[in-house]
């Protein structure tokens, strides 16, 4: 009975694995067809019926492309860096709760959180092993960054485990059955939002990316597998967020193709941000991080701690 469990785990797992990756290749095709809406131009229409097949093309082109690597580059590190980045972005939707046989544990939350901290280490090594000013200016940005945006989830997101008293995401949707989140913690939602943005290294905060100071950040010296594996695992990343966003504040109803409808509309802000707003300034974006989100998000945490605290004391 185990192997049975054990094996439809596995194939589960291994399914939801394909669909995000194809989830992730029809995203760049929407974010090439939004921005050219945005800018007054026509995205891509050529391949296939209206661009539907540019993504396939796109991914055929980046992985029989020659594979170049720096002459005094740390080799091994160079290689596995962007294998080991679309690994743990992959990794993070084994927390995605399922009804049905899946990892659908208890902690899912603690997982999440160890799981979305190790990806800081591939960006920081990517960038150094590289052997390049530009890549390793980028990892360190973004590296800072990443950690700087990651306090202030962590605590937006301890405020949502004090409402319901647990850390398996599944239990947030039977909290949300009659009233969604968003309607009574809207300043947190927001800044969660935010900070998502910042934790995908996203417009306006892709600092990392600063193509016009950077050229093209810690992924510079990467060219064929290597970059598209990087670009993979950032939409992943984006893709991931929100359906985390739609479980933590817009009902989380995971049984009903709503909660994919809304999955979309998030993911589709990712892009509209893109389109709208032009780049921060990195001291700007450190001074949100500690002298704003920080002390808000603390003050959110003890409120919520004490009104949680005096409704078990209420109700006992």
């Amino acid at each position: 009975m185990f192997f049975k469990d054990f094996f439809m785990m596995i194939f589960c797992n291994l399914i939801l694995i394909i669909c995000v990756l194809v989830g992730v290749a029809f995203l760049t095709l929407l974010e090439r067809k939004v921005l050219g809406y945005i800018q007054i131009r026509k995205g891509p229409n050529k391949v296939g019926f209206i661009g539907l097949l540019q993504p396939f093309s796109d991914a055929i082109k980046l992985f029989t492309k020659e594979q170049t690597t720096p002459f005094m580059s740390n080799f091994n590190l160079y290689y596995f860096s962007p294998v080991l980045n679309l690994f743990l972005s992959l990794f993070l939707w084994m927390c995605m709760p399922f009804v049905t046989v899946n990892l659908g544990f208890e902690l899912s939350v603690l997982y999440f959180l160890c799981v979305s901290s190790l990806s800081v280490y591939t960006v920081m090594l990517a960038g150094w092993s590289s052997n390049s000013s530009y890549s390793l200016l980028g990892s360190l940005r973004s590296v800072a960054q990443t950690i700087s945006y990651e306090v202030s989830l962590a605590l937006i997101l301890l405020s949502f485990l004090f409402l319901i008293l647990s850390v398996n995401l599944i239990d947030l949707f039977k909290y949300q059955e009659y009233i969604w989140f968003i309607f009574f913690l809207f300043p947190l939602c927001f800044m969660w939002l935010v900070s998502s943005l910042a934790e995908t290294n996203r417009t306006p905060f892709d600092f990392a990316e600063g193509e016009s100071e950077l050229v093209s950040g810690f992924n510079v010296e990467y060219s064929s597998g290597g970059f598209a594996m990087i670009f993979l695992a950032e939409y992943s990343s984006i893709l991931f967020m929100s359906m985390i966003c739609c479980l933590l504040f817009l009902g989380g109803d995971l049984i009903s193709y709503v909660f994919f409808l809304k999955l979309t509309f998030i993911s589709f802000f990712w892009i509209w941000v893109r389109g709208t707003l032009p780049r921060f300034r990195y001291d700007k974006l450190m001074y949100l991080a500690w002298k704003s989100y920080l002390p808000v998000s603390l003050n959110f945490l003890l409120f919520f701690f004490g009104l949680k605290f005096l409704i078990i004391i209420y109700f006992i």
